[in-house]
């Protein structure tokens, strides 16, 4: 949520800036602006709406200096507006702040200083960190900055300017994510690294508590309380290009035909010229997993569908109980746990504000911690004991798909691992599951070569009111992620149902011409499958159904069937989920939504 960008050295800023917010775009925003510092007067610009309506301002009126901070917001306090739109400054216009995050006692703080006299202009919690700048300033900006974080509660990435400091940006991280990029006779602040990797591979990245000041030719990295701070430099070894649409005409149908590459990226470095399991980046030993009485999965969204996937492979492997819960409600709750229990948390930005909560209290319980996210250095990342990465590479898309996909991989890997050292599964079992593992890419590539039927049935629901999911087993936790999909891009309704519970409610809005889409790629439940699509049709439905091709007479049951290569039940999550984001992807393309950035709706979710 929300991108920051600065920028200071000898170039134009405003440039610099637009180029780094666009790649941000991802995040999800709804307003956009800068604010440059120039010969003592900083000039500030920021419109509701697209990017493209900053830019455009700027071209037609330039704004000059060689030192600035843009931002772009999505909104959580106040409604887009071009006042609500950051940066934010302080009421003589010498302090200029752009801002990530939720200032929780923003309230109390804005009441204080009403009293003393400032005027606000936004319903931002932001605008209260300008102010208080202001006041906190006696001629040293960086003694200001300690005293407004010593006064401020809650999540936040600061990028500030100052008028009297021309020749420095200040940046500061609680929270939420922040990195330095490292130039020559430049440099730079952003909330990711595709926003930096025009100019550099070299960056920092803050940690909780730290904070920086960038000159043009040195960057001072201390804690909050001014104590120094050394800090490794991260090289970024992808290129720009995997962050680009690479001929694509949007970043979700790149990330979708990204799947098979990604599979194989992030199984090949975990399996052995042996055809073993090794999870070497893992310290979990056969007495740790002996004494694990429990393990949680908590994770958010689609993460935490691929969770639900995780579960049914270790109690089904591992045979371990495994507990699936929202990472925004975990924390309010009385989860049981403790030194005996296991606690995964999934997050593909590796930044989600709920999923890191949710750790930090796992590990004040004394739990172990094992993170499966897709950003290497991230905040969960760091925090958790141990960390198995999905190498999905650059996701920039909102809807997440090869991110899900690699998720599931790395939690049937895991599950996989740990029965052996539980040594719940044979060696045979072992070797012919990994079998199947080691086909999946190719299986992908041969569902995104049959597009066309996809398409077709794009073509026939997409002006749909309502659209259901159905499925029974892991088809159900797929239908969930299936449903979530085209909700989120193509802004239809749509829910996912257990099949066997049809009839307790759901049937009654099954009406004529109603889509259903049906996961039918479980064996043990094709039967039971075949009932439920036989309810539906018998109140008008229409009915998709997803399939393996060796049971193709379910197309004498369906209207349309969606045929996967033929896996073993466990591993059909990775192959059922792909035709499902490709329709999802056709259907909002049919209705000319705004695939990659849908409304309302942010990439990195870094608040609460």
């Amino acid at each position: 949520m929300c991108g920051i960008m600065g920028y200071i050295g000898a170039k134009e800023a405003s440039q610099i800036l637009i180029d780094g917010l666009e790649k941000l775009e991802y995040r999800g925003y709804d307003s956009a602006g800068v604010a440059i510092l120039n010969e003592g007067q900083i000039q500030v610009r920021k419109f509701k709406g697209r990017l493209s309506v900053l830019k455009e301002n700027i071209e037609q009126h330039p704004v000059e200096g060689n030192i600035g901070i843009g931002h772009t917001r999505w909104a959580t306090h106040g409604e887009p507006s071009d006042i609500n739109s950051h940066p934010h400054k302080s009421s003589d216009n010498k302090i200029s702040v752009v801002h990530n995050g939720i200032i929780e006692n923003y309230i109390e703080v804005k009441e204080e200083l009403q009293s003393l006299g400032y005027n606000f202009i936004s319903d931002t919690d932001t605008e209260v960190i300008s102010h208080l700048l202001d006041y906190y300033y006696n001629g040293d900006i960086l003694d200001a900055v300690k005293k407004v974080i010593n006064k401020i509660e809650g999540a936040y990435a600061l990028g500030i300017v100052h008028a009297d400091n021309p020749d420095m940006l200040i940046a500061v991280k609680k929270d939420s994510p922040l990195i330095v990029g490292i130039g020559e006779g430049e440099n730079f602040i952003a909330s990711d690294i595709p926003a930096v990797l025009k100019h550099t591979r070299k960056v920092y990245i803050l940690e909780s508590g730290e904070m920086a000041i960038v000159k043009k030719d040195s960057i001072s990295l201390m804690k909050t309380d001014g104590t120094p701070v050394t800090k490794e430099v991260f090289n970024v070894t992808w290129d720009i290009e995997a962050a680009e649409k690479g001929g694509y005409e949007h970043f979700m149908l790149k990330e979708i035909y990204e799947q098979p590459k990604a599979i194989k990226d992030t199984l090949s470095p975990r399996i052995n010229s042996n055809g073993e399991i090794k999870l070497d980046s893992l310290n979990i030993s056969d007495d740790y997993v002996k004494n694990t009485k429990r393990i949680y999965i908590i994770a958010c969204g689609t993460a935490y569908h691929a969770g639900l996937i995780g579960k049914d492979m270790l109690e089904r492997y591992a045979r371990i109980p495994t507990i699936v819960d929202v990472a925004s409600e975990f924390r309010y709750g009385e989860p049981f746990i403790d030194s005996d229990t296991l606690v995964i948390v999934v997050s593909q930005s590796g930044e989600t504000a709920d999923t890191l909560a949710a750790l930090r209290l796992a590990k004040e319980k004394g739990a172990r911690v094992l993170a499966i996210t897709n950003v290497v250095g991230s905040s969960i990342a760091r925090e958790s004991d141990d960390v198995l990465y999905t190498w999905a590479g650059p996701e920039i898309a909102v809807a997440s798909t090869k991110a899900y996909t690699t998720q599931i991989l790395a939690l049937t890997l895991l599950a996989l691992d740990i029965a052996i050292k539980n040594k719940s599964i044979t060696h045979e079992d072992m070797d012919f599951i990994i079998k199947n593992l080691s086909h999946l890419s190719e299986k992908i590539e041969e569902i995104l070569l049959n597009t066309e039927n996809i398409k077709s049935i794009a073509e026939r629901i997409h002006s749909s009111q309502s659209i259901f999911y159905i499925g029974r087993g892991i088809d159900y936790d797929v239908a969930r992620e299936g449903s979530l999909k085209l909700k989120e891009i193509s802004y239809i309704h749509s829910e996912s149902i257990a099949a066997g519970e049809l009839k307790h409610g759901t049937l009654a809005l099954i009406e004529e011409g109603t889509p259903v889409i049906a996961l039918v790629t479980q064996d043990r439940l094709y039967d039971k499958m075949l009932s439920n699509i036989k309810e539906v049709k018998a109140r008008g439905a229409y009915v998709i159904a997803v399939a393996k091709k060796e049971n193709s007479e379910i197309e004498k049951s369906a209207d349309k069937v969606i045929y996967i290569p033929d896996v073993i039940d466990e591993i059909t999550p990775a192959l059922s989920i792909v035709p499902l984001q490709l329709l999802s992807y056709y259907v909002a393309y049919k209705r000319g939504c705004d695939i990659d950035k849908p409304k309302n709706l942010a990439k990195s979710v870094t608040v609460e």
